[in-house]
C-alpha cells in the first residue's frame, strides 16, 4: 500500500468513525428512552427474575430492560449506519447485513451485561455509589448511569467489528461508496498527488 492509499484509507476511516459516533449518539438517546419506558412499566430493576444459586449474582430485571433497550437501539443504529455511515444499502441486502450487525451487537451486549452487573451489584468492587446515585431522580438513577458507561465501553469494539465484518462489502469492494474525507484530500493535494492517477 502506498502512502497515498494509506492517507486515503485513514481519512475515510476517520470520517466513518465520526459518522458511526454520531449515529451512536442518537442510538444512546433511543436506548435510554426505551430503558426509561420499560423501567417505569416493569418491576423494580434490581429484583431478581431468577436466582443463580449459590452466588449472589442473579438474573435481574435490569438485565432484561437493558436487553430490550439494546435491541431497539441496535435496529435504529443499523438502519442509520447502513444508509449513512457505510452507505451499503445499494451494495448488499438488508437481511444479509442485519444478522452480522445483530450478532456483533449481541456480543457487545453480552460484554455489556457483565459490566452492567458489576456496576449495579452492591458487592462489586466497581459498583456505582448509592450515596449520590440513590435513584431519587432521573439524574441520580444508578441504572441510567451504568447503561451509559456500558455504551461508552462497547461502542469502539462495535465499530471495529462492524467495519471489518458487517459492512465488509463496502470496505473491500465498494470504497467509492464512502465519501472522501476533506483532510485526506488536502493532504493529497499538498503531496502533489492527482487522485485520478491512483488505482
Amino acid at each position: 500500500m502506498t502512502r497515498t492509499d494509506a492517507l486515503r484509507r485513514h481519512g475515510r476511516n476517520a470520517l466513518q468513525f465520526g459518522r458511526f459516533a454520531l449515529v451512536g449518539g442518537t442510538g444512546v438517546v433511543v436506548n435510554l428512552v426505551v430503558l426509561i419506558i420499560v423501567k417505569r412499566l416493569g418491576p423494580q430493576p434490581e429484583a431478581a427474575i431468577f436466582a443463580l444459586n449459590p452466588t449472589a449474582f442473579h438474573v435481574r430485571w435490569y438485565h432484561l430492560y437493558s436487553t430490550i433497550a439494546f435491541l431497539v437501539a441496535n435496529l435504529w443504529n443499523f438502519q442509520l449506519n447502513r444508509w449513512w455511515t457505510f452507505r451499503s444499502s445499494k451494495h448488499s441486502g438488508w437481511w444479509r447485513e442485519y444478522w452480522p450487525f445483530l450478532a456483533v451487537g449481541m456480543l457487545g451486549q453480552a460484554i455489556g451485561l457483565v459490566l452492567l452487573t458489576l456496576l449495579m451489584h452492591r458487592g462489586s468492587p466497581i459498583s456505582l455509589p448509592t450515596g449520590v446515585l440513590d435513584d431519587s431522580s432521573g439524574f441520580r438513577t444508578r441504572l441510567y448511569w451504568a447503561q451509559l458507561i456500558v455504551i461508552a465501553v462497547v461502542t469502539p469494539l462495535s465499530f471495529v467489528l462492524n467495519k471489518l465484518w458487517t459492512f465488509a462489502a463496502v470496505r473491500t469492494h465498494h470504497l467509492d461508496a464512502v465519501p472522501s474525507h476533506p483532510a485526506a484530500e488536502r493532504e493529497l493535494e499538498n503531496l502533489g498527488v492527482d487522485e485520478t492517477d491512483v488505482v
